[in-house]
């Protein structure tokens, strides 16, 4: 069996920041409230007409198919995670493929929000390691904010979550003990409605009773999350996937080199780091400027590693997730 590495990153973000001072204009926040919870001090957000889930996808994809050194022709299988596609149904991995003029090779859709690219990266690696493909495109890319509640009511939501795109290029290698070590993922759909968007469903309201209703007390279309149960599943399941991937691997904590927690709160981070007496060194962050992009969060991390130099050849890297299933996973990563 062949090993995979990850040979090209690229990111991208809207030109359209908000501040939590901006938020603070049009529901009941302060820039003060918002950062002792979370961490945020600004997101970016899409604009109507020029950023889709898509077309960041594909800006983030050029630049990693870029920085890999590869020609378009070069990517076997393309693989995108979202939880906001730009249609109901074809998913995004089609269009990227389309917009980005790739030979008619498959394309695969991954919905498994926050962990969505942690998902994407352990099926692009099984992938490669049968020899079924040597190069795959990776994208991971959200447009959340047309989503949001952005008044006092969906405030513990609205003011969590940013747009944005990062994308990998997965390649195979014959080097032995180089790239992907291992991979682990876990779900557990018991509490499926603590973290998600009801309607619309089947089962609950489709888009015509909505339109029909056309209710503005309805907010069953708006994301829910049940924000301490979620803030308490978070650390536990990150505990024990990272563990995991260590004893698969025979690696201790103080072996990482850089640890890439999905951006979901930095309280969240910074609790795994002082249970796992990690240096802010070995930890990257940057929902500060970016907010919680979801399935994009730990690609546009790495790719931002990676661009300021933070991980070196050899280095062990791990990226770890947990999100709306729930779902959550590791990857861990010799550079």
């Amino acid at each position: 069996m062949y090993n995979s590495i990850i040979k090209g990153t690229g990111y991208y973000v809207p030109e359209n920041i908000v501040t939590n001072d901006d938020l603070s204009k049009i529901m009941d926040t302060s820039d003060e409230w918002i950062q002792e919870r979370t961490g945020i001090q600004q997101r970016h957000f899409a604009t109507k007409g020029k950023d889709t889930t898509t077309n960041m996808g594909v800006r983030a994809a050029e630049m990693a198919i870029a920085k890999a050194n590869i020609n378009k022709e070069d990517i076997d299988f393309l693989i995108f995670a979202t939880l906001s596609p730009d249609y109901y149904f074809p998913g995004c991995g089609v269009l990227a493929q389309k917009e980005l003029g790739l030979n008619t090779i498959g394309a695969l859709d991954i919905r498994n929000q926050c962990s969505g690219f942690v998902y994407a990266l352990s099926v692009a690696d099984q992938f490669i390691k049968t020899g079924m493909y040597k190069n795959i495109l990776v994208i991971a890319s959200e447009t959340q904010s047309p989503a949001l509640d952005l008044t006092t009511r969906g405030r513990n939501m609205a003011v969590l979550f940013g747009d944005g795109a990062g994308a990998v290029i997965l390649s195979r290698t014959e080097e032995v003990g180089k790239g992907i070590l291992s991979s682990h993922l876990h779900s557990e759909g018991a509490y499926a409605e603590e973290l998600a968007i009801i309607t619309p469903g089947v089962g609950k309201k489709w888009v015509t009773e909505l339109i029909k209703e056309n209710n503005p007390e309805d907010i069953s279309y708006f994301p829910h999350m049940n924000g301490q149960f979620v803030f308490k599943n978070a650390v536990v399941r990150f505990s024990e996937v990272i563990v995991e991937g260590l004893k698969h691997n025979n690696l201790t904590e103080k072996e990482i080199d850089l640890f890439i927690p999905h951006q979901a709160n930095l309280r969240i981070s910074q609790f795994i780091q002082q249970k796992f007496k990690l240096s802010d060194e070995k930890v990257f962050n940057n929902i500060q400027k970016y907010g919680n992009t979801t399935a994009a969060s730990i690609a546009i991390a790495l790719a931002e590693a990676v661009e300021q130099k933070r991980i070196k050849e050899n280095d062990l890297v791990l990226l770890a997730a947990f999100g709306s299933g729930f779902t959550w996973g590791s990857v861990v990563i010799r550079w």
